[in-house]
């Protein structure tokens, strides 16, 4: 099953139309998180085993430095997205994605271009 946690700065409604598809997906202002720091809401995701969709960079910086292995995080780089237009996009990039986001991954996702990096980001010496 799909299980994701929208970021502050991602529409609430796409809930809404992704649960409309069957998915499992949490705000984090439906959880009290809207004022937490990136760690809580990573800390949070980890927990209840969601990926995080998120607009900011951090999330990934901080996956890579800590070493982890979860959560996957998916960050889009398209700003100004409706929920529904929101919602879309992922329903059309999670074919592509839905094995990395399961085994932990960070994913960039913009217009035109999708990077993926599996977790844990290993660190050359």
């Amino acid at each position: 099953m799909i299980r994701l946690l929208l970021d502050q700065g991602l529409p609430h409604t796409t809930v809404k139309h992704l649960d409309i598809s069957g998915w499992d997906v949490q705000h984090v202002s439906d959880i009290g998180l809207s004022r937490a720091t990136d760690r809580e809401i990573l800390n949070a995701a980890r927990k209840d085993s969601r990926a995080i969709v998120t607009l900011d960079a951090d999330f990934h910086t901080m996956l890579a430095l800590d070493g982890a292995s979860s959560p996957s995080v998916i960050r889009i780089r398209r700003e100004g997205l409706k929920g529904r237009e929101l919602a879309e996009f992922l329903c059309t990039i999670w074919p592509k994605i839905e094995e990395n986001v399961m085994q932990g991954a960070m994913i960039t996702v913009t217009e035109n271009s999708l990077r993926i990096h599996n977790l844990p980001v290993s660190r050359k010496h």
